[in-house]
């Protein structure tokens, strides 16, 4: 099994890098690290929150807005070869990067391979950090890149990937879709059913509710497209907000996640829950988002009665 540790980055194309900087800047808040060539590295994270100063946690690159790689990092350096051997033999065939891909990613060495959707993936030994604070753009009161959701097209299939190869371990199900932990935090990917792989949002947690209230008004005077919130998750227990960045790509504002400790791990058992509106907010929001849509699950919404389907029209 691959012990993954963490999350580490998002490396997402564009076909307007500027226009993807000023937004990831200006409206998400987060800093502009380094532009180097035709990419931009971005910083999210505060040293109090994990411990760590890392170097960057997004990319934008110039390229295809559906070229995605979500990367992971491992906490044994010399076991990379080990990692690939097992993901090889699992029929998932391993490029080992270059130096000069090492050197955009700013990692010593890594990997790169498939998942059974498509969703490309790295993991990445000996990430560089940085003795620099992070100071952010605007303050949206971000304290961490904490989860990806990423697209699936079979999502038990998937879900085997991931707990079986992986460390993964399922927190909750909401229908098919699993909510994959890989440290105590309640969900560091998720999978939705869709047509196509790639990375469905891309999650920043902040410091508490007022941060979401203060983005939400703050999106609205921008223009910004506020796709679902706010509204609490019954899962995961967190507040959220989630709106439209370039490209289609959502991005989401969330606080009180829920932590899945050491000591509950014997006795946690995941939940699941219908693919239906509470599901996905138990105040009562509506998301506008393709995939928590009862449509991309394969399937109609269970619903109350009087509550209208879990899709806008």
């Amino acid at each position: 099994m691959v012990n993954l540790f963490d999350i580490r980055y998002l490396r997402i194309g564009t076909p307007n890098l500027d226009n993807a900087i000023e937004f990831a800047t200006r409206i998400v808040g987060l800093q502009l690290v380094g532009r180097e060539g035709k990419a931009a590295y971005f910083r999210s994270d505060k040293p109090k929150v994990r411990g760590d100063t890392r170097d960057h946690t997004l990319v934008y690159f110039e390229g295809d807005p559906s070229d995605h790689v979500a990367a992971f990092d491992i906490l044994d350096r010399d076991a990379l070869d080990s990692v690939a051997a097992e993901i090889e033999a699992a029929g998932h065939p391993v490029h080992w990067g270059t130096s000069e891909e090492c050197e955009l990613r700013r990692v010593k060495n890594f990997i790169a391979f498939k998942d059974p959707t498509g969703n490309k993936l790295e993991i990445v030994v000996k990430p560089f950090h940085t003795g620099t604070r992070y100071f952010p753009t605007r303050d949206a009161g971000i304290t961490e890149f904490s989860h990806i959701g990423l697209r699936t097209a079979n999502a038990a299939r998937d879900e085997a990937f991931w707990t079986r190869l992986m460390n993964a371990r399922v927190s909750d199900w909401i229908g098919d879709a699993p909510l994959l932990r890989i440290n105590t935090i309640h969900h560091s990917l998720a999978l939705f059913p869709s047509a196509t792989p790639g990375v469905q949002h891309i999650n920043h947690q902040v410091e508490d509710i007022d941060d979401i209230m203060r983005s939400y008004y703050f999106l609205k005077e921008k223009g910004v497209r506020i796709v679902f919130g706010p509204g609490r998750h019954p899962s995961s227990s967190a507040c959220f907000l989630y709106f439209e960045g370039p490209d289609k790509m959502v991005y989401e504002y969330s606080v009180g996640v829920k932590l899945i400790t050491p000591e509950m791990e014997a006795s946690y058992r995941p939940r699941q829950f219908p693919f239906a509106p509470e599901s996905f907010c138990m105040w009562g929001s509506r998301p506008d988002i393709p995939e928590f849509r009862a449509e991309a699950a394969g399937g109609k919404a269970a619903e109350k009665p009087g509550m209208a389907p879990l899709r806008v029209v």
